[in-house]
């Protein structure tokens, strides 16, 4: 079975829209959101997948642009993450962060049950299936710092969110 396949029967409902930081597309298995992916060098993972849209990817998509002009400050669509039990505590904890708001690798592992363990949770975080959704911008180095981000043009993209919300940075 090939990817285009396997992910049309994953999550079967697909949609897409232009946003500040580049074009995102929302995947749903017809009851929850299964994934955000947010362009990256002008390429979107399901580019060669036709809009097969469903009121959860809809109104996923409508929340998203609400927040991108600033109407919007959390979402209230049905997510379906999977993954470990540690990336789920992860994406939990993440979800858990408000507009505005900042942590850090190492205290998101601290509430976790894992201090120490900043990297993991940063391989966690990258693995994030619903950024901006589940706000994985929201964390910054233990000085502050962007650094680094797999979502759209990377570190650019996660400052643009920072400064969106006017969560300071360097």
């Amino acid at each position: 079975m090939d990817t285009l396949t396997q992910l049309r029967s994953a999550s079967p409902y697909l949609q897409r829209a232009t946003t500040p930081i580049g074009r995102i597309e929302v995947t749903s298995d017809g009851e929850a959101v299964t994934s955000v992916a947010i362009e990256r060098n002008g390429v979107l993972p399901h580019d060669g997948l036709a809009y097969d849209s469903n009121s959860v990817a809809d109104e996923a998509v409508a929340q998203l642009l609400d927040y991108f002009c600033g109407y919007r400050k959390s979402f209230s669509v049905p997510l379906r993450h999977r993954g470990t039990p540690f990336q789920v505590s992860v994406w939990q904890r993440l979800a858990a962060i408000r507009w505005g708001e900042v942590t850090t690798y190492g205290a998101i592992a601290s509430a976790v049950g894992k201090t120490g363990s900043g990297r993991a949770v940063g391989g966690a975080i990258a693995s994030n299936p619903t950024p901006l959704l589940v706000g994985c911008h929201r964390v910054l180095s233990a000085q502050g710092r962007v650094t680094g981000w797999s979502w759209g043009e990377g570190a650019v993209t996660k400052a643009w969110l920072l400064d969106h919300e006017s969560i300071g940075h360097s």
